[in-house]
């Protein structure tokens, strides 16, 4: 018997996206050993083979077809120009490249930044950005610690990453212009024969079930009957609540799925209709 192919993908080595993109992988069911130093790894229980690789080599990777599919930065597919598709955003490792000035410059628009040094680890990205706007200046292409070229008289302003901007701050610079906005993909290459490409649906398909998840609480509660229908009409659920009679009488368990972002809001006004007991519950796949 022929012994069934792994899927190849990678992931990023160590950095802003590697603790998440393994955690999405194992919320996946997908056991793998990936302990330190270690740059592949066979999954014991899915036929998938994972690579550990630094972020900016990924997109490489891929379009070479060394890897199949990869989670990676939208920033690094953006600035590396590659031809690969994105096929899920994945929800997490969310930030923006910006352009920031020292704190106290004047700044009204990005055409102030004409004939300005500008410090980067994207200069394709800002490049592009600046033609748009038809504003000529001068980028310094710089691996790390660009926030410091203003400070050290090497560039006037920095386009990097910002999440919180408490490093933007640090070093005296106020986020100025959003040049674009960035999260973790998923990405493939073009062209998989039908064995790699049933393996990709799978793994998409666990992948897909993880994200609904985590936009989703389960909620359990219950309810006086006469309070039934207001209760109800707070809860939509995937199509409507779950409704059980309780071993009391004139009471009601109800059960349902609820939006995580706004699951707050929900509960208290389920508390206000007269809902008691409220369970609101993490859940591991939603399948649809």
């Amino acid at each position: 018997m022929r012994k069934t192919r792994n899927l190849r993908i990678a992931v990023q080595r160590s950095g802003r996206l590697s603790e998440s993109s393994v955690g999405l992988l194992r919320r996946c069911d997908v056991g793998f050993d990936n302990g330190l130093g270690k740059l592949r790894s066979t999954a014991r229980d899915f036929p998938l083979e994972i690579f550990f690789l630094r972020d900016d080599d990924i997109p490489r990777y891929i379009e070479d077809g060394v890897a199949d599919v990869g989670i990676v930065g939208e920033n690094i597919l953006e600035e590396s120009g590659s031809n690969t598709d994105i096929v899920e955003r994945l929800g997490f490792g969310k930030c923006r490249l910006s352009i920031a000035v020292p704190r106290g410059d004047a700044y009204t628009s990005l055409a102030d930044l004409a004939g300005k040094r500008i410090a980067t680890s994207y200069p394709n990205i800002l490049g592009r950005h600046l033609c748009q706007h038809n504003v000529e200046a001068e980028i310094h292409t710089i691996s790390g610690s660009v926030e410091i070229a203003p400070g050290i008289g090497l560039t006037d302003a920095v386009c990097d990453l910002v999440s919180s901007g408490s490093t933007l701050l640090t070093n005296g610079l106020t986020e100025v212009e959003t040049v674009m906005m960035s999260e973790a993909v998923l990405v493939r290459r073009r062209e998989l024969d039908a064995e790699l490409e049933a393996i990709f649906a799978s793994l998409l398909f666990r992948i897909r079930a993880v994200g609904a998840a985590a936009r989703n609480k389960y909620i359990l509660l219950n309810a006086p009957n006469e309070k039934l229908a207001e209760v109800v009409k707070l809860l939509p659920g995937i199509k409507s609540p779950t409704v059980m009679p309780l071993a009391e009488a004139g009471w009601s368990s109800v059960h349902s799925v609820i939006g995580a972002a706004d699951h707050w809001n929900i509960v208290e006004r389920l508390k206000a209709a007269g809902a008691e007991g409220i369970l609101v519950l993490s859940i591991d796949q939603m399948i649809g």
